[in-house]
């Protein structure tokens, strides 16, 4: 662990001969091959026009590779040395597409930019640390190619993602976040948000501890937040529905639930009763603010309907909690 922490075990890259210089260029190529087919097919199942930009920069990546072997065959024999860039004191790294999803587009063709700009300073300074003729010119043009990857990624993406076809995968994309995410956040924050309220305000006038006011809130929030996220995750597998991963939806939904109700628990904490009250008051004046903008923002529920809707039900159950806890 330290040792990739701090590079201990690593060679520099100046320390790395010819033969090792082209052998860590081909790996090198073969891993960005790699990741680009691996953006492909995560993409191509929801945005398959922009999936064939990253299937054609891959065959590109496989052209420079290809090159490289070449190269190497006939300078240095039919050998080539095992070499990556994890081996490689300062050499840029790539993350494995699976830490980078999900594979949002404009991340993605970010990403890819990036690659393509440290592959061209690789290949530059690679070019000064030679002094065969042939191998310099290759680095050379392998530089210039990567360079001009951004226009020629320009225009692959002109080729296959022309503009109608561009906006309609950002509407997916959109489309896809509001369903995996914010509708099942938008959910569990509303259910912890106003669910709660009477059993803690209940509590809270039943009682006029705030500790055990807290503690009763802290117990309805968690178990509020256990029971969506498992009903979510239970009640729909995303495949019909397009919703996206169930797990992912059950885990937004439980935490948001959570959230939401820990809002007016936690100011109970405080040991004063009336101090704690109004402070909660307030913290569940915000929640059902922040809910009506959400529904406004994502949901294009017009804001004083949203409002209206929300405000008036966070009431009625904060008068039942009011009402049951002076029973």
């Amino acid at each position: 662990m330290l040792s990739r922490v701090f590079g201990f075990g690593r060679r520099s890259f100046d320390s790395l001969s010819e033969q090792e210089i082209l052998a860590l260029a081909i790996s090198s190529e073969e891993d960005d091959g790699r990741i680009y087919r691996a953006y492909a097919d995560g993409l191509a199942e929801s945005f398959p026009q922009s999936a064939k930009v990253f299937e054609a920069m891959a065959e590109e990546e496989d052209g420079h590779r290809d090159s490289l072997i070449e190269l190497c065959r006939k300078r240095f024999g039919e050998r080539i040395p095992l070499i990556r860039r994890e081996h490689v004191k300062g050499y840029y790294e790539r993350k494995p597409d699976w830490l980078v999803r999900p594979l949002g587009i404009d991340a993605v063709r970010r990403q890819a930019e990036a690659m393509e700009r440290q592959a061209y300073l690789f290949y530059v300074e690679a070019a000064k640390r030679t002094t065969d003729a042939s191998t310099r010119k290759l680095l050379g043009d392998l530089a210039a190619a990567e360079q001009g990857h951004e226009s020629s990624a320009h225009q692959l993406e002109q080729e296959h993602v022309p503009g109608e076809v561009k906006i309609e995968e950002a509407s997916a994309e959109q489309r896809q976040f509001i369903l995996t995410y914010v509708q099942p956040g938008l959910a569990g924050l509303m259910d912890g948000s106003v669910s709660t309220l009477a059993p803690i305000f209940a509590a809270a006038f039943a009682t006029h501890d705030t500790f055990q006011t807290f503690l009763v809130g802290l117990a309805a929030s968690i178990g509020a937040g256990i029971s969506m996220g498992f009903t979510e995750v239970a009640s729909d597998d995303g495949k019909l529905s397009g919703r996206g991963s169930p797990v992912k939806r059950g885990l937004t939904v439980g935490i948001m639930t959570t959230l939401g109700g820990l809002g007016h628990a936690l100011p109970y904490l405080i040991p004063f009763f009336w101090t704690a009250t109004v402070v909660a008051a307030v913290v569940v004046f915000f929640e059902l603010w922040t809910i009506a903008f959400v529904q406004n923002r994502y949901m294009q529920t017009p804001f004083w309907r949203a409002a209206f809707q929300v405000v008036l039900g966070g009431a009625l159950v904060f008068a039942a909690g009011v009402l049951i806890g002076n029973a």
